[in-house]
């Protein structure tokens, strides 16, 4: 497998070719954002997962092929700067939970909830509602049928971590809703996309769990 979500802003997509669905991750902006293209292999039918920045670099990874939809795992402005413009090119319809919906620069065409799921052509993607980071914040699980789980995570799990919160409370929320709903569902060979930075599996963080609940962050 030659993809191995290294990127860097002003670099190349990586690209992963799966039998049903092509991933195409790209950084992007000031804060090393990361966008992820999702392109079904039979109908071409495309989504994607947080326009943070540089639209330009993002319409041109779309390509000709057309967007049908842009999903917008939470509210922080870091994860939207190119929304406005990538949808208003691409006529490409908003996706997000309800709860950050109406931070967004723009109208949610499609709000999701925890466990609906949003078409990527003939795959599909299983919302995670993982709350702590934000209200809205979400998690994007597509079970590939040749081969592992993969989960585009925002902000709210990274290597070494889950996200950054402000309150214990919110820390509480998120680790609970990770260890439940993420790891103890989810097997060890899951690969991990997050928000910013490098991949990682849940089997790498999986011994680090007690670790993160007992430092608080």
């Amino acid at each position: 497998m030659s993809y191995s979500g290294d990127t860097r802003v002003g670099g190349p997509a990586d690209i992963r070719e799966l039998p049903e669905l092509l991933i195409a991750k790209l950084a992007v902006g000031p804060m090393d954002n990361n966008a992820y293209l999702l392109r079904c292999r039979r109908t071409g039918d495309a989504v994607l997962i947080d326009a943070a920045n540089e639209a330009d670099r993002l319409l041109e990874l779309v390509g000709d092929g057309g967007l049908q939809r842009v999903v917008t795992t939470h509210r922080h402005h870091d994860h939207w700067q190119a929304l406005a413009e990538v949808v208003g090119t691409t006529g490409a319809r908003t996706v997000a939970h309800p709860a950050d919906a109406g931070e967004l620069p723009v109208s949610v065409d499609e709000p999701v909830e925890h466990g609906q799921r949003i078409p990527v052509g003939e795959c599909a993607l299983e919302v995670i509602h993982l709350r702590g980071h934000t209200p809205g914040s979400i998690a994007l699980r597509y079970d590939d049928p040749h081969g592992c789980t993969h989960l585009f995570t925002g902000d709210s799990l990274f290597p070494g971590g889950v996200g950054k919160t402000w309150a214990p409370e919110d820390f509480r929320s998120l680790i609970d809703d990770v260890d439940e709903r993420v790891f103890a569902v989810l097997p060890d060979d899951t690969w991990v996309y997050p928000g910013h930075g490098k991949d990682t599996t849940l089997g790498a963080e999986r011994p680090h769990l007690g670790e993160w609940r007992d430092r608080g962050w």
